[in-house]
């Protein structure tokens, strides 16, 4: 059975078909799909945009702020099992 649809007041007088569930809309009531721009699909049938699409994300900065030098510590730089450590 054939439905008519009024498309007086309407910006466009044509008519479409859901790209998911085949009935007849106005043009004006059917939008592209988030996640598959080239289908026209009814506002029933529109899908949440899907985030695994998206970009991943740039990494995050994990370098220590204020790592400890390379060199040791100390002022003098002979160590105590050094033969030229000072005997008391």
């Amino acid at each position: 059975m054939a439905l008519y649809l009024d498309t007086s007041g309407n910006s466009t007088l044509a008519i479409g078909l859901c790209a998911r569930c085949g009935l007849k809309f106005a043009m004006s009531d059917l939008r592209p799909d988030v996640n598959y721009p080239g289908l026209l699909v009814c506002e029933k049938d529109a899908d949440e945009y899907d985030p695994y699409r998206l970009a991943p994300r740039s990494p995050e900065d994990i370098s220590i702020k204020f790592p400890r030098p390379d060199v040791p510590l100390t002022s003098d730089p002979v160590a105590p099992g050094d033969p030229s450590w000072p005997i008391r």
